[in-house]
């Protein structure tokens, strides 16, 4: 097999390969000997049908599958054999076809991953981020933890509703005179507070008692859900049929309790703190890294492979798509414009392929490398960090890919470490 490289350009190279005579022909003799022992022809007993019949009746189908097979193969051992690091499969260009007693050629255009030498990442600019966390954070972390655990009850001594009540009412509603989806419900519960009626906040119920019925005019945001409805003012007729307060748990050890966290209070103002303070080292990690690869890509210019930018927006947009359902949002009834979401991701991932191959680059350069005791100990936050046996955890990076990406990432940490041991902090 010969073969001819082009660089076309540091991220693309054309391979124009020529794949002898007598592969091809094997490679015929292979698929019409396979063909012969499945086909089924009127007079001919089954796998002696002759060849020169196979070809009359099957020659395009079998040469389109000979040359899919001899491209795949060739490519790929010239791709091992000159060490052409390619990101994505090649475009092939295959204008000859197969001909009697000559050898095959064929184009292969591919990306490649561009050589990075990297440059000016020595004292880099980064600002040291607080990650001390202020009494008043965890008192502002248990109240709201008190909120979530607040329940209602029925308002007694009184049946005249108040700022701050949450009251069950029946509501019927028209637009220009007419019902519309979502005009009429019984039993349900707002809450007497400023805000709009569309998030269950009516304020204007204050001062109706148990029983009465209360008229008022609302106008629809602009961007409402209901298509009916949408910037329109409704006439709308609440009738209170009850009233209930909300009641927060007081902060003490029955509260930690009941939380299922911690057996005191004092005990779950610690698992607070370690919480906050954790989130904290995260996100200043995160700022950092951000930091770190814009001085990096500022330092060092090169072009990157389309396709690894296209890879990294789909990750992005997956892990986005997951974030939405963890959250209840079901992204198939949003209408998203995907192709605009895609073009929103391009910039940011255009810069971490960047920071990524920059990364890499200065580990190779620095020779930092990670040992299987540095995966052992991550595997051991991990599992720390899910409250998850260790075993579980070792399970999930039992897979090759799994443990090689797990080793990538942590080449990444510690090379991000070795950087931010020499940056210039303010």
């Amino acid at each position: 097999m010969k073969v001819q490289i082009e660089e076309l350009s540091p991220i693309e190279k054309k391979l124009s390969i020529e794949v002898e005579n007598s592969r091809v022909t094997e490679e015929l003799t292979r698929a019409y000997t396979a063909l012969g022992k499945q086909v089924k022809l009127p007079g001919f007993r089954q796998g002696k049908v002759p060849r020169r019949i196979l070809e009359q009746r099957y020659r395009e189908q079998v040469e389109d599958e000979v040359i899919q097979r001899v491209v795949q193969n060739a490519w790929l051992e010239a791709a091992r054999e000159h060490k052409v690091e390619a990101v994505a499969p090649p475009q092939v260009t295959n204008n000859s076809g197969l001909k009697a007693d000559a050898p095959f050629t064929f184009e292969a255009r591919v990306e490649v991953k561009p050589k990075v030498e990297p440059k000016n990442y020595e004292s880099l600019p980064l600002i040291r981020a607080a990650t001390q966390v202020e009494d008043k954070e965890v008192d502002e972390r248990l109240n709201q933890l008190r909120e979530s655990m607040a329940r209602l009850e029925p308002v007694e001594g009184r049946d005249t509703a108040q700022m701050g009540d949450f009251a069950s009412v029946d509501y019927q509603s028209t637009v220009e005179g007419k019902d519309f989806p979502g005009s009429k419900a019984d039993d349900v519960t707002v809450e007497l507070a400023p805000g709009e009626l569309v998030e269950s906040n009516v304020a204007a119920l204050e001062g109706t008692k148990v029983g009465e019925a209360k008229e008022l005019d609302y106008t629809f945001p602009a961007d409402y859900r209901v298509e009916d409805v949408k910037g329109k003012t409704a006439r709308f007729k609440f009738t209170v049929k009850g009233l209930k307060k909300k009641v927060v748990p007081e902060l003490n050890d029955d509260f930690a309790k009941e939380t299922g966290e911690a057996q005191s209070l004092e005990e779950l103002r610690g698992k607070i703190r370690t919480d906050l303070e954790q989130g904290k080292r995260n996100k200043a990690q995160g700022e950092e890294r951000d930091a770190l690869f814009k001085a990096l890509i500022e330092g060092n210019t090169f072009d990157v492979p389309k396709s690894m930018v296209e890879r990294t927006i789909d990750n992005m947009l997956e892990n986005r798509l997951r974030a939405m359902a963890r959250m209840g949002m079901d992204p198939r009834q949003l209408n998203l414009d995907f192709a605009r979401l895609r073009e929103d991701l391009r910039e940011e991932a255009t810069k971490e392929v960047k920071g990524a191959l920059l990364i890499e680059a200065i580990a190779q350069k620095e020779n930092i490398q990670t040992s299987d005791a540095d995966v052992e100990k991550k595997l051991e936050e991990l599992a720390k960090e899910a409250k998850q046996d260790i075993s579980v955890v070792r399970k999930y990076f039992k897979g090759a890919n799994e443990r090689e990406g797990l080793s990538l990432r942590l080449r990444e940490e510690k090379t991000i470490e070795f950087l931010k041991g020499r940056a210039k902090y303010s």
